[in-house]
């Protein structure tokens, strides 16, 4: 996968892996993050979309931690409750370089649960998200735009201290 990635970027978004739903779920993440952007690249689609989301995931989540640099300056705390039609999210993140990930999903269409656990870990982040409602689809994308906002939250600019009492993240 190649990532072209922007934190403080005007979410202009374009995923294009060939592994459909997820790409409109990454996009839905780095739309509502105000994040810019662009991910190129196949997986082996022909035996499912599992190391496609996957790949995307961990390219993303490896390209969130270079862009942070040692994370001085950030917020590193960011949170969002994001409603859409029958299903409710809510994401929590801390950048604070502890990898983590608790997902709860009322409904997964599939892979949208390890996508996010691959996200936080290659991230480096700590993440929290339990959505619910009926539909697969709705539930994962209302969980992806929460993560997105909460994302927003964190790596905003905040001074040019570490985000921790200890003086080290």
């Amino acid at each position: 996968m190649r990532v072209r990635l922007g934190l403080d970027g005007a979410g202009r978004v374009r995923v294009g892996t060939g592994a459909g739903l997820y790409d409109h779920l990454f996009e839905q993440l780095a739309f509502h993050g105000g994040l810019d952007l662009v991910v190129d690249g196949s997986g082996d689609l022909e035996t499912g979309p599992h190391h496609t989301a996957e790949d995307t995931a961990i390219a993303l989540g490896e390209a969130i931690d270079r862009a942070l640099g040692d994370r001085r300056g950030i917020a590193r705390y960011g949170s969002a409750v994001v409603p859409m039609d029958d299903a409710l999210a809510r994401a929590a993140v801390d950048l604070g370089g502890r990898r983590g990930a608790e997902i709860n999903l009322a409904a997964d269409p599939g892979l949208a649960r390890h996508a996010l656990e691959s996200l936080a870990h290659s991230a480096r982040m700590t993440l929290h998200v339990s959505a619910t409602g009926r539909d697969p689809h709705h539930v994962a994308e209302a969980a992806c735009k929460a993560v997105g906002r909460a994302l927003r939250d964190a790596v905003r600019r905040d001074g040019g201290e570490l985000p921790s009492t200890k003086g080290l993240l």
